[in-house]
């Protein structure tokens, strides 16, 4: 959500949800003529496949570029790489490690660039998250969400940005030594998951084990220990409580089998719309750089 304009993303969620109504008989290709490439560094299945058929739908081709199957994966820098695809393609879709990374590339390259996720952010998901919020309970300003898990993830950091950005309450509920880096006026820090939880509007959760930390499982385990979305913390919350999960989720973990199941509608919901704000954004991109 950092450096997104204030207003935009209320036009993103107007565009996905036309986007949505209106799949079967689209009324724009804002991307026809236009290929995009998509260079991912970190394996994805929901992300993948939402901006591929996003693109698609939009009118465009995509080229996706694996980065070990490219010279950025030979040691290339990023600005070069940057430098010849910005006068081939028409924007870009990074999914990578170093935040910086995707700042370099858009700066280098010229082109609309999408953070398709790094280690310290993932906007796009969390855009979804909210959109879905909003479709089935309204409005989330002023809402209480409660993140229990990893909130030095970078999800939970795209949380707390967008806390600052749709005015609304965002608790993290993390053991020692996996709190946010990152806060606002908007959010607030705790130990307690029934803290987090107690009258809370949304109940939201990650893997306890991200990419790229799989050394470390046995201690995460270990430490996440309670911090997990089952009846007892569902029945803290609001009534008609929000549950959801960005995906891929590890049942008995994070999340029980009970929860994900009775939740799946709103947590596949939540899925799919990928498609959709992704469209959104694209639509978003395409139209602001032609303003």
């Amino acid at each position: 959500m950092q450096g997104l304009p204030v207003g935009a993303a209320k036009a993103i969620f107007a565009e996905a949800a036309l986007y949505k109504k209106n799949r079967r008989n689209p009324e724009q290709l804002p991307l026809k003529g236009q290929t995009w490439a998509m260079i991912f560094s970190k394996s994805s299945t929901r992300t993948r496949v939402s901006f591929e058929v996003g693109i698609r739908e939009l009118g465009g081709e995509s080229l996706f570029l694996n980065a070990n199957d490219i010279q950025l994966g030979r040691g290339e820098p990023i600005a070069d790489t940057a430098r010849v695809l910005g006068r081939m393609v028409h924007g870009a879709v990074i999914r990578t490690f170093a935040q910086q990374d995707v700042v370099d590339f858009a700066n280098y390259a010229k082109i609309p660039t999408v953070n398709a996720l790094t280690d310290d952010e993932h906007p796009c998901q969390i855009l979804t998250d909210v959109f879905t919020y909003e479709e089935k309970r309204g409005s989330i300003v002023g809402k209480k969400v409660a993140f229990i898990g990893d909130a030095a993830c970078n999800v939970a950091r795209s949380w707390v940005y967008a806390a600052e950005y749709f005015k609304f309450n965002l608790v993290l509920a993390a053991p020692e030594g996996f709190e946010s880096s990152v806060t606002n006026a908007h959010v607030k820090q705790v130990r307690s998951p029934e803290e987090a939880a107690a009258n809370a509007d949304l109940l939201y959760t990650d893997v306890w084990i991200s990419m790229g930390k799989e050394a470390e499982a046995a201690e995460r385990i270990k430490a996440f220990n309670g911090y997990q979305i089952n009846s007892k913390l569902l029945s803290l919350a609001h009534k008609d409580a929000l549950v959801l999960h960005c995906l891929p989720a590890y049942r008995g973990k994070e999340i029980t089998e009970e929860i994900m199941t009775s939740r799946a509608e709103d947590i596949f919901d939540q899925a799919e719309n990928r498609l959709h704000v992704q469209k959104g954004i694209l639509h978003w991109l395409a139209h602001s750089r032609n303003a």
